[in-house]
């Protein structure tokens, strides 16, 4: 018998903005999908995946390799298996049916990094009523590496901040960034010296904004681990984030560990 489920909200992007004009390519981190969802599933959670639009997410090909698992092989195998194949990857839920099916089912909630989150999940406005739900409720909910900048769907208007960021106003998006729910709370994510690889090898461009300044100017208290690269996770209230890739399976232990003391208590 199942614990709970636990909602994975995956993105639909494949393509970010780059300074300049243009875009270059992006989706979801695979290890970072896969890693915690199969903890959840091995812990006795249900998953269940959802998404914009409804469709699977886009995985980013520079993370399809072994050496995002560690270089373990049948690690790799088993992940990359459990997202082709198996049903709870492949059952895909628009956000807006999850929310009209109701969201007191759920016991937690998980997003996963790869840049795809700065696109589309940041500013979307069902996923700011998921999130909304769940921190007046307390509920356990997890952001990996790029992951994090999804919790400022909760903005009451994600979508202007996002374009003033682009945009370079800080006067406006600081006005925009007022009624942030997680204001105050101790966050990680994706840092700017770690994007900085990406952008030169992959994007060929900046992006126009770093994650820790668009979270830091919403009220965030963001603490990033200066060894890049280095697994660093932060828990706060029921704020769960990871810095990068290799904070998959750290990540993992506690959103599992987060939500067996919450059954435990309820």
């Amino acid at each position: 018998m199942s614990k709970g489920k636990v909602l994975v909200v995956g993105s639909n992007a494949t393509r970010i903005e780059i300074q300049g004009g243009g875009t270059g390519p992006t989706g979801q981190y695979l290890n970072e999908t896969v890693v915690p969802a199969l903890a959840l599933v091995d812990a006795g959670y249900e998953i269940v995946l959802a998404t914009p639009d409804g469709t699977k997410p886009h995985i980013d090909p520079v993370s399809d390799v072994v050496q995002h698992f560690d270089g373990d092989e049948a690690a790799y195998k088993r992940g990359r298996a459990f997202f082709d194949n198996d049903r709870a990857m492949n059952d895909v839920r628009t956000l807006r049916s999850v929310i009209d099916e109701g969201l007191d089912g759920y016991a937690g909630v998980f997003v996963p990094g790869g840049q795809a989150p700065v696109v589309d999940l940041m500013q979307d406005a069902d996923l700011g009523e998921i999130l909304r739900h769940f921190h007046a409720r307390r509920k356990p909910t997890a952001f990996l590496c790029h992951g994090p900048i999804a919790s400022l769907a909760a903005l009451p208007r994600a979508r202007e901040y996002r374009a003033a960021l682009i945009a370079g106003d800080v006067s406006k998006a600081s006005d925009l960034s007022r009624g942030w729910q997680y204001a105050g709370y101790e966050m990680t994510v994706f840092s700017a010296s770690e994007e900085k690889p990406i952008e030169e090898q992959i994007l060929h461009g900046k992006l126009y904004f770093t994650m820790p300044d668009a979270l830091g100017m919403a009220g965030g208290d963001v603490r990033t681990n200066p060894v890049d690269f280095s697994p660093h996770v932060i828990v706060d209230r029921e704020l769960i984030t990871g810095q990068n890739p290799r904070s998959d399976h750290p990540l993992a232990a506690k959103l599992v560990e987060a939500l067996d003391s919450v059954m435990v208590t309820t």
